[in-house]
């Protein structure tokens, strides 16, 4: 064909209506994703409410606003106001309103006019009760220090930090001319958070105390009054019974936190900490009012061994399911067992993978939804016998599973490698499976979202391991491309099978994209994802290394301009397969940890994540901190590297980066060091739009320098 032939064909195809060719993923196409989550279904299935995040670009933030639409199909309503920040609708047990957080406190929406205005509530947990009730559940404010008396002067008013924290020996010599901070108290700081308030009296304990109150405003009834706290509270369908959670003993809050304070000042003991334990059990009181002193005793279904949560009667209130795992490191189960007592029932003894949540039917059987390496399912138990039918699954990732009363059908924020979040729903069988929204529609008419391979492969002692190979745009057969490894933090998170803006990123820009799910990532059971205990950087690595064996082995791949990347522990992977190989031409390594002796005392969260991972602290457990440290090795990098870090970021402090990129300078490493203001470890997924797409495009920037000569 000839050119002026093919191009009469162009504009022919045009004219009858074919859809344009699409385009690659651009920077500025960021800025147009639309973000569905929080889906909640009215309890008579007749509609769904839903929070929707979209990004004001020329306004550098977000903006989250709360939609409802009609389960049967139609167009969504827009239900907040436009510019006032809302989210986390739920309903009323009779379904006849909406509540929702917004800028300044709750609103609550009838259902039956979803447009007259909203009215202004008080802040409350909903559950359900008969005679038309609400079970409301609350706690008051926890370490909450006393106020100054009414009228009395604060000499430290204008101090940052009000007045020196409780428990504190030196005072400032004048308040008016001291800004900085005075810390006694730990934790002192959090990720997002930035420094948290000094505590400024005795440690107060507010135990969570179960209140009842009428939907229509009658007054409310305390039930318990009691020296510890009760959690995961539910009502019996028939409104008899009121189950919870408490500490296996009874003991108050502060003896709790007092002895959970004397344990983490403990050398690490490993027997201690993965033993089987009863720390909490499920407990049962009526609803009705009892003349004891404090309220009714409540009754001990069982002794069991673990920490119950999730706890779900049964439609005929005779049984209680609930999730429990023995210990720190085992595998999380659904059990079922019998309100009056009994041995509980594991549900899910055997299989491998773990439950995220799920819902009694009316008939008695149960359906639970679950990570099923990186895809999800939803499933049907019958707890008689414990068989599970898979309902829905394939290759997407379905999460915020929420359904009617009757279990009728679910609703779910739906996405697909390539295709952004909607909100889907189906019946409770898997039938009847329909997308309700289209908010990305536009989006995805114009971009050519890149698809990725699924694979899995054989590693180190026989594991099976779960990875996705993203081809770039404009893929054709016969070429070679340059890769990119990405590697996920955690260490205990995982890819999955939803779409992702930076492997889209990187795939608009040319590269093909690995990504998978070595031994220590979730979604695979409990064996799996601890399996890298006292080992991080060993068969992690190894595992990552062989899915690169099997790229380099492809005809497609240019095996000499591979790159790496990945953020937080993806990060600290990434800096240490610099200094052990030198088969990348480049590396990007985000909010990563290089030393993990510095990182203990430096992050907000450090402590229990390497005290249990290594074994203990640093100063018993110095050997292994270091041998899984990149700074004790970074003398054998040679490989150039883009470092990023958000300088608020307490979860990996900003000196880990200082550190990598001095060293990597003073050895003359080719580096670059990009330092965000205003962020924190969370820049990547909900920092300032404006910083978040420059990051993206310093990554395109980066690896086309490199991997693009």
């Amino acid at each position: 064909m000839n050119r002026s032939i093919f191009l009469l064909a162009v504009f022919a195809g045009t004219a009858l209506g074919q859809s344009p060719a699409k385009r690659a993923f651009t920077l500025a196409d960021w800025y147009r994703v639309t973000t569905v989550r929080q889906p909640a279904m009215s309890p008579d299935g007749r509609w769904i409410a839903f929070t929707v995040t979209t990004v004001r670009e020329s306004e550098n933030k977000r903006a989250s606003e709360v939609w409802v639409i009609p389960v049967g199909g139609g167009a969504p309503l827009r239900l907040t106001p436009a510019g006032v920040e809302s989210s986390t609708p739920r309903w009323s047990p009779d379904g006849k309103a909406l509540v929702v957080t917004s800028t300044g406190g709750l609103r609550r929406y009838r259902a039956e006019n979803f447009a007259t205005a909203p009215e202004t509530v008080d802040r409350f947990q909903t559950g359900s009760m008969p005679d038309n009730k609400t079970f409301m559940v609350w706690s008051t404010a926890a370490d909450r220090p006393p106020r100054p008396a009414p009228g009395s002067p604060d000499p430290y008013a204008n101090m940052g930090q009000s007045r020196p924290p409780f428990g504190s020996i030196t005072r400032p010599a004048d308040p008016k001319r001291f800004d900085g901070r005075q810390i006694v108290d730990f934790p002192f700081r959090s990720n997002d958070q930035g420094y948290l308030p000094v505590r400024i009296g005795p440690r107060q304990f507010n135990p969570t105390q179960i209140v009842v109150q009428p939907l229509n405003g009658g007054a409310r009834r305390q039930l318990t009054s009691t020296s510890y706290s009760h959690r995961n509270e539910v009502v019996s369908p028939d409104g008899q019974w009121i189950a919870f959670v408490a500490d296996a003993t009874m003991r108050t809050d502060s003896a709790v936190a007092a002895e959970s304070d004397s344990v983490a000042l403990l050398p690490y003991d490993e027997k201690r900490m993965t033993a089987d334990a009863n720390t909490a059990d499920i407990f049962v009181i009526p609803t009705t009012p009892c003349d004891e002193p404090g309220g009714c005793t409540p009754r001990r279904v069982a002794r069991l061994v673990g920490n119950e949560t999730s706890l779900a009667w049964s439609p005929d209130s005779k049984r209680i399911a609930f999730l429990s795992r023995s210990a720190r490191f085992t595998q999380l189960n659904l059990f079922v067992i019998d309100a009056a007592g009994g041995t509980p029932r594991n549900l899910t003894s055997g299989w491998r993978y773990e439950p995220d949540s799920y819902n009694w039917r009316p008939d008695g059987s149960i359906v639970m939804n679950a990570s099923v390496g990186g895809s999800s399912a939803l499933f049907s138990i019958a707890p008689a016998t414990g068989k599970l039918t898979e309902i829905a699954g394939g290759r997407r990732r379905m999460a915020g599973f929420t359904t009617d009363d009757a279990v009728t059908r679910f609703a779910y924020v739906c996405t697909r490698v390539t295709a952004p979040t909607e909100l889907c729903v189906m019946d409770a069988d898997g039938r009847n499976e329909r997308q309700l929204t289209n908010f990305n529609q536009a989006l995805n008419n114009e971009v050519a979202w890149a698809d990725a391979e699924r694979f899995t492969y054989k590693s180190v002692g026989d594991r099976e391991i779960e990875g996705w190979l993203m081809k770039p745009f404009g893929y054709q057969p016969g070429r070679r491309y340059p890769l990119v490894l990405y590697i996920h933090g955690g260490p205990h998170s995982q890819y999955n099978e939803g779409w992702f803006d930076e492997f889209q990123n990187l795939a608009g820009a040319g590269f093909m994209v690995l990504y998978t799910n070595p031994r220590g990532s979730s979604g695979y059971g409990a064996d799996f994802t601890y399996s890298i205990r006292g080992r991080w950087g060993d068969e992690d690595y190894m595992d990552l290394m062989k899915a690169v064996d099997l790229m380099v082995a492809r005809p497609d791949v240019d095996s000499t301009h591979m790159a790496s990347t990945g953020g937080s522990y993806g990060g600290f992977m990434t800096g240490w397969i610099t200094t052990k190989t030198r088969r990348f031409a480049a590396a990007q390594v985000d909010r990563a940890d290089m030393n993990w002796r510095s990182w203990y005392g430096g992050s907000d969260a450090a402590q229990g994540l390497t005290e249990s991972e290594l074994y203990g602290k640093p100063w018993e457990k110095g050997n292994l901190y270091d041998a899984v440290s990149p700074i004790y090795f970074v003398q054998n990098v040679r490989t150039p590297t883009l470092i990023v870090h958000s300088e608020e970021d307490t979860r990996v402090t900003v000196g880990q980066g200082d550190e990598w990129f001095t060293a990597l300078k003073k050895q003359g490493v080719p580096v670059e060091y990009i330092r965000y203001p205003r962020s924190s470890h969370e820049l990547s997924r909900s920092g300032e739009p404006w910083l978040l797409v420059d990051r993206l495009g310093r990554l395109r920037d980066w690896f086309t320098y490199w991997l693009k000569p």
